[in-house]
């Protein structure tokens, strides 16, 4: 006997936000100068560019990633005579960590308007659960931070949690089993890079990106304002384009645009549409 559950119609429950880019560090600066620097200390460049292309997984498998990349894998082969392995990414990783751990106090100011932005979603009654790359230690770091400055997520997840990181759906799954809501598509994923939409849409949420203030564009918020208003509408035409291709059902630039988003998914929602 097939069975098929009957359409949710209810009204959506939670949000799952992500860290850097999303509610704190405008621009994600944090892990990619400390990803640049551990790779330098090596004597290998890596460009910006590169070091944003796996954000958002956990930080062990983003160096994993970058020796892969064919470029910087031949670099490493001249620079040190063997080709990359495990070795040399539990090496890196090593020293990530104590230098991540460092510089995370001063990027942990959450984003303009991301306070008043959790504070509109908790007066809907929604709860506030929370994804990142990070480690636990880094994440504890950025909890005890934050917090002094208004925002502390219900419940707060890093892969460390569940034995592996984004793409993969687990952090999600357990803070929807921590904050007691079902189904998932009652659940929102909000997160700035490619890897945060992967991890919603593979654990059947619908998955909101954010352009302006994370990975996509990249630079800080004084920096962004600097920028002649052409320049600026081109780096979001660009990253929206990017992240709708990357499966995104709804694109904003900051969590201050987020509210109107909550109020369309809500209406799909309850006329029985599904992610």
């Amino acid at each position: 006997m097939n069975y098929a559950r009957k359409p949710y119609t209810g009204r959506l429950q939670a949000v799952i936000l992500d860290w850097a880019g999303t509610t704190v560090d405008y621009g994600s600066l944090a892990p990619v100068r400390v990803l640049q620097q551990v790779f330098a200390d090596r004597g290998i460049q890596v460009s910006e560019d590169e070091a944003r292309q796996d954000m958002g997984v956990l930080k062990k498998d983003h160096i994993r990633a970058l020796l892969g990349y064919p470029r910087i894998r031949l670099a490493w082969e001249e620079e040190h005579r063997h080709v990359p392995g495990e070795p040399d990414v539990e090496s890196l990783f090593a020293d990530f960590i104590p230098r991540q751990m460092e510089c995370l106090a001063q990027y942990s100011a959450p984003i303009p308007g991301v306070v008043e932005a959790v504070r509109q979603l908790r007066d809907r009654g929604l709860k506030i659960g929370s994804t990142t790359g990070y480690t636990r230690p880094m994440l504890e770091i950025l909890l005890r931070h934050a917090a002094t400055q208004g925002y502390a997520p219900d419940c707060a997840l890093c892969p460390d949690d569940v034995g592996a990181g984004r793409p993969f759906p687990w952090m999600i799954y357990e803070n929807a089993v921590r904050m007691k809501v079902y189904p998932l598509e009652a659940i929102i994923k909000v997160g700035d890079t490619i890897s945060d939409l992967e991890e919603g849409l593979n654990a059947g949420t619908w998955a909101v990106a954010v352009a302006q203030t994370g990975n996509m564009i990249g630079v800080t918020e004084e920096r962004w304002r600097d920028w002649p208003e052409s320049e600026r509408s081109k780096r979001l035409h660009d990253a929206r384009c990017k992240l709708l291709a990357a499966g995104a059902h709804y694109v904003i630039d900051t969590l201050v645009d987020f509210d109107r988003v909550v109020d369309q998914i809500e209406a799909r929602l309850q006329a029985g549409e599904r992610p």
